[in-house]
């Protein structure tokens, strides 16, 4: 007999009930927690970014790609430069326009409160041709005005996360002339011809995940139902809506706990805070080393532990048919990247990532931020002048140190020296055999075989 079993039946069959109702309990809270982590970072999201980027229902053109400094979101490309809006759809519905862009890939995808994207306009969808969308609430009963396409947003809280296709510093300016080719307006404002601009003040502000991990629980489930009015769930979801009903936590009513009640749902909290990063640091199902997001990112349905993570870990992913992010923590062997130790990511000729657009990798530190690394270079791919092997294939390396050799510089990804990073891929507008799993990225060679971390 284990020694568990045998505890349990040491216990008094009233204890034995108790403690089956606490541990019950405590996984409710854990499911719930995950459920609704989404809907509360995204408001925690929007809220931060009123303070650093500008006022909601307003586009914010970023000029530059993301600094090491810079923490609104976890993983910022080095690819695009973003164009951003918090879009409050009791205030629309609005008019999104996208002038005619031939000349680099775009994407401006919809995210309703809960982290899936619910439209994607841009290249892949309409060649750049430019377009016109009425984006409208769940409940309006407009008429679409000529000329303009409908989208309909489930959730009160809408995120637009576009990206405009960047080949570096150089190329600031086309891409600067693109992106103001993009509009927002109130459909009154765009009937009329005005284009306003709220009045905004930058403040200062926390980062929306150190924001989540300083929140105490009863504020997180609190918050979560002041939100659910507004930006409510799936009918799919109404059995996980149940579920936070047991827990006393209610559209627009704060929950009411007794100490027994709130220590429950905080250990339920803490433990699936606990499971989500174990899972984030070890992910399964790995090949060669690589993670690769599952092709229902961005369209979770009922998959509400993948849905958090991935809002944890990358917030603001898009589709797969517009993008694939495979992501390792670890080498061919699975040890743990260490920036102490020499890589190398060789690409056979005629297996770089298949792509329509463009392909990437960016070094990330343990936080999911940039590396700190003055003046580096934080990303490398097919738009950067590489050196070619002979027979075709390619070899960039990862390494704290530049290399002896000039033309190895050309391939080289810095990284932090005895620091902990992790490589993300990222794929633009994919082809089939990188979606449906014939490709796959190549294993991380370590070069310092002697090294051990």
């Amino acid at each position: 007999m284990s020694r568990r079993r045998a505890l349990w039946l040491l216990l008094p069959a009233p204890g034995v009930l108790l403690l089956a109702l606490f541990m019950a309990r405590i996984i409710s809270a854990a499911q719930a927690y995950l459920f609704g982590y989404p809907l509360v970072i995204m408001d925690l999201t929007r809220a931060s970014a009123a303070l650093q980027l500008g006022p909601e229902n307003a586009l914010f053109r970023a000029r530059q790609f993301a600094q090491p400094s810079d923490h609104l979101v976890v993983r910022p490309n080095l690819d695009t430069l973003y164009t951003f809006a918090f879009i409050d759809m009791a205030r629309g519905p609005w008019v999104f326009e996208m002038g005619v862009n031939q000349r680099r890939y775009e994407l401006m995808p919809f995210m309703d409160g809960w982290t899936n994207v619910f439209a994607a306009p841009g290249t892949r969808q309409d060649g750049g041709r430019g377009a016109r969308y009425l984006l409208a609430g769940a409940r309006w009963q407009g008429t679409v005005p000529a000329g303009m396409t409908l989208l309909r947003a489930p959730t009160r809280i809408v995120w637009l996360i576009g990206r405009t296709q960047a080949n570096g510093v150089a190329d600031y300016p086309l891409v600067h002339r693109l992106q103001d080719g993009l509009t927002l307006r109130s459909l009154a404002d765009a009937g009329a011809g005005r284009n306003t601009t709220p009045v905004w003040q930058r403040g200062a502000t926390t980062a929306p995940a150190a924001q989540m991990q300083a929140m105490s629980t009863l504020a997180f489930f609190s918050r979560l139902a002041a939100l659910l009015p507004d930006n409510p769930p799936v009918a799919g979801d109404a059995p996980m809506v149940a579920q936070l009903a047991t827990l006393g936590v209610v559209a627009g009513r704060a929950p009411h706990w007794n100490w027994i009640e709130q220590g429950c749902v905080a250990l339920g909290r803490h433990l699936a805070d606990w499971q989500a990063q174990r899972q984030l640091r070890q992910p399964r199902a790995l090949v060669r080393g690589w993670s690769t997001p599952p092709s229902i990112l961005g369209n979770y349905g009922r998959e509400y532990a993948l849905r958090a993570a991935v809002a944890m870990a990358g917030l603001g992913a898009n589709l797969p048919a517009d993008a694939m992010y495979p992501y390792a923590r670890v080498d061919g062997d699975g040890r743990a990247l260490d920036g102490s130790t020499r890589y190398r990511l060789h690409f056979e000729a005629g297996a770089l990532p298949p792509v329509r657009a463009f392909w990437s990798v960016t070094a990330y530190g343990a936080d999911d931020f940039l590396l700190d690394i003055p003046g580096a270079r934080h990303a490398i791919g097919d738009r950067d002048p590489l050196n070619f092997n002979p027979d075709g294939s390619l070899d960039l390396l990862v390494q704290a140190r530049a290399p002896a050799d000039a033309r190895e510089r050309s391939n080289w990804l810095p990284v932090r020296a005895g620091r902990f990073f992790i490589l993300n891929a990222r794929l633009y507008w994919p082809k089939p055999e990188a979606l449906d799993g014939r490709w796959g990225m190549p294993a991380i060679e370590r070069l310092d075989q002697g090294a051990h971390k």
